[in-house]
């Protein structure tokens, strides 16, 4: 499976499945909880993005999540984490399925995020940010009480412009790099990542938050790149002017938010490194995935709390992890045995 054209810049397909589910069914699919999967990879950023907004907003049961294994092939995500290898719920080995089962032939990016109906089996969309702004929005019924406002109504201009930034040059920008066909493509990207990440830096060195004073919708979304940045991307990206962990103030925010229920414990470092050196083999043919970086740094102390700030706003931190959802120990530094994420 190549990733890389020769001479060409990397161009990601953004043909989703735009279906969206809402409180009122316009589009065919009611918000109804137990009605729909989220199939997600805990390797995938986009994907991440979801299980942090669902923790959050403590949709766990509304929303159940099925989880694939980190690694797939041509034909898509698989549920090898599952007992013979088959969601329990959907009965399906690969993600493909459910694709397929909405529309036969389907030729685009067999892609997680997926929200699959499960009456039906097929997928109802892979629009990834629409997906986490829906969770805000339209799920409101099935919040859990303190739920904090994610994409709030008079900061929604803001976030969307630092969204629109950070997806330009940041979590599309280091894809940009690393699946460069040529030097001069690869040196665009490599410059319009750094240069936004100096920007972002000046922002948060004075605000705990990217907007407002609480965590929203834009803080997810950097997130999760940041916490795959030493992992995955400078290394085998060739994102490597610096380390996160040598960017001081990205740094301290990043560990700041991983230090936070809903964030760090939803992060699995292995899949994370199994996913990307393993499936990109035009990238890394060896095959060989790193045994580093030490992931406990990201405990560390990170001082942001002096900036103030309030996390959850007038809302409160998510709960424990429900059983089952844990990340295995040994994957994240947070995860004393296979139920227990040590907060605090």
């Amino acid at each position: 499976m190549s990733y890389v054209t020769s001479g060409q810049e990397f161009s990601r397909d953004e043909r989703y499945l735009t279906t969206r589910i809402t409180a009122d069914g316009r589009d065919g699919f009611p918000v109804e909880p137990g009605r729909y999967r989220l199939v997600v990879s805990r390797a995938c950023p986009w994907a991440n993005r979801a299980i942090i907004v669902r923790r959050l907003l403590g949709l766990e049961e509304a929303l159940p999540m099925a989880v694939t294994g980190p690694v797939h092939d041509e034909r898509s995500w698989t549920f090898d984490l599952d007992p013979g290898g088959r969601d329990p719920v959907l009965g399906i080995e690969r993600l493909q399925e459910a694709y397929f089962a909405r529309e036969p032939g389907y030729d685009r990016g067999i892609t997680v995020p997926a929200v699959v109906d499960v009456p039906t089996g097929q997928v109802v969309t892979n629009d990834f940010p629409q997906i986490t702004l829906d969770l805000s929005l339209e799920w409101t019924a099935h919040h859990r009480p303190g739920a904090p406002a994610l994409y709030p109504r008079e900061l929604r201009a803001q976030i969307d412009s630092v969204n629109e930034a950070v997806y330009r040059d940041v979590n599309n920008g280091v894809y940009r790099a690393g699946f460069a066909g040529s030097q001069e493509a690869y040196e665009r990207a490599y410059r319009r990542l750094f240069d936004r990440l100096d920007r972002l830096s000046e922002r948060l060195a004075g605000s705990r938050y990217l907007v407002g004073d609480t965590i929203t919708e834009a803080d997810v979304r950097l997130f999760t790149t940041l916490v795959r940045f030493d992992a995955v991307y400078h290394g085998h990206f060739k994102c490597n002017r610096h380390k996160l962990s040598e960017m001081p103030v990205l740094w301290d925010y990043a560990r700041d938010l991983f230090q936070t229920p809903g964030f760090g414990d939803t992060i699995d470092f292995d899949h994370i490194k199994r996913h990307y050196y393993l499936v990109h083999t035009d990238i890394n043919p060896t095959g060989v995935v790193p045994a580093g970086p030490d992931a406990r740094s990201w405990l560390a102390p990170h001082g942001r709390a002096a900036l103030g700030g309030r996390p959850f706003g007038d809302g409160t931190p998510p709960g424990p992890v429900p059983p089952g959802e844990a990340v295995p120990p040994g994957h994240n530094p947070l995860v004393r045995d296979g139920s227990s994420p040590l907060m605090g």
